[in-house]
Formats: C-alpha cells, sequence, structure tokens
C-alpha cells in the first residue's frame, strides 16, 4: 500500500510464512515498508515517472538496511500504467501514469529498464484502478524484453487473470478484490492452473 496507517507488515508476513511454505516477497509502498522476516524484496525503480526521489533517491536512503539483511533483492522497473482514474500510486509518487492505449511507450520504457539492468518489469494500474493494463500492452512488453513480467492493479476477476497471463505475464497481483471476497483466491487458482496445464 502506498500508506499505511496501522503497522502490521511484521505480523502479516509471519502469518503467511506460518500458513505457507512460498517465499513471501515485499512489494514496499515505501521505505518504510521493509522486514528482514520476508524472503525477498522488489527493489523498485519507478521508471515510468519523472519523480528522482523513486528512480533513486529512496534507494540511497534504504540501501545500507537492505544490504545488511538477509532479503533477497529483485531489482524491478516499476511502470505506472493509467487505469482511468488517479490512484493512490500515482498521487503518492507524483508522476503521470503511462496512458493506457500507448504500448510503445511501455514497450521503450521497459527495454530502458532491461537494459539498465533491471530484473523483472513491472506493470501497474494502481489499487483501486478502474480498468486494469491492457493485453496488448502485456504483449507487446513481453515480445520487448526477456524479463519476467509482473502485471497487477484492476484485475477483478480470473478470467482478466487468464487473459493477462495468456498475453505474457508471468505473474498477476491482486489487491483489492480479494478483500471482497476471498472466493476470488480459488477461482484464480483454478483459472492459472488451468493455463499452466
Amino acid at each position: 500500500s502506498s500508506i499505511l496507517k496501522q503497522d502490521h507488515l511484521e505480523q502479516c508476513i509471519l502469518a503467511l510464512k506460518k500458513s505457507s511454505t512460498i517465499p513471501v516477497i515485499l512489494f514496499p509502498g515505501n521505505i518504510m515498508q521493509v522486514s528482514n522476516e520476508a524472503d525477498a524484496i522488489l527493489f523498485l525503480s519507478l521508471i515510468s515517472g519523472r519523480n528522482a526521489e523513486l528512480l533513486i533517491g529512496n534507494h540511497v536512503l534504504i540501501a545500507p538496511m537492505i544490504k545488511a539483511s538477509r532479503l533477497e533483492v529483485i531489482p524491478t522497473g516499476y511502470m505506472l500504467i493509467d487505469s482511468g482514474s488517479p490512484t493512490s500510486a500515482s498521487y503518492m509518487s507524483q508522476t503521470f501514469p503511462i496512458p493506457h492505449d500507448k504500448n510503445d511507450i511501455a514497450e521503450c520504457t521497459a527495454v530502458a529498464g532491461e537494459l539498465l539492468g533491471l530484473q523483472t518489469i513491472y506493470l501497474d494500474a494502481g489499487s483501486g484502478a478502474r480498468f486494469p493494463v491492457s493485453a496488448s500492452m502485456v504483449t507487446t512488453v513481453k515480445k520487448s524484453t526477456k524479463l519476467p513480467l509482473i502485471v497487477g492493479g484492476g484485475i477483478k476477476t480470473a478470467a482478466k487473470a487468464g487473459e493477462l497471463c495468456n498475453a505474457g505475464a508471468d505473474i498477476i497481483v491482486v489487491g483489492n478484490a480479494l478483500e471482497s471476497g476471498i472466493s476470488l483466491m480459488t477461482e484464480l487458482s483454478g483459472a492459472l492452473k488451468a493455463i499452466s496445464n
């Protein structure tokens, strides 16, 4: 989350680790959302924006702590994609998202991230997105880089998750939609297993 009103990060990580053997990877909304209890961290550089603090500034501040931790660091090119309305991420980062229909801008941005040595690309429509990243943008970016591709924001159905996986997404991130009902988790699991078989 871009904002935490109450800090339950470590309790949440420990609860996840108690009930699952899957590695816990942090997707931090800011430099305060780091915990050595997790297994890895997406070390995000907001390559779609022009806010220097989110390109490198905050990284400098948190680097000593992460370097001293046991966290696996995954350098990630984070790209905000327009979702039909302002999101928490665009507001907090003070950046403009890449327009929803500008696949060429997303492609060139992802390629630049790959050339800079980033290890994964994250296309995010943001929390509370009206609509998710388009399948055509996912396909364009996936064909242009060799990097794993994470896609999140506005994914509210198993069908949409499946469509994005078929378009080239390696990892799907679902957040707010799960808060409405846990049954979506079962539907997503079934749809994604069907694709991988």
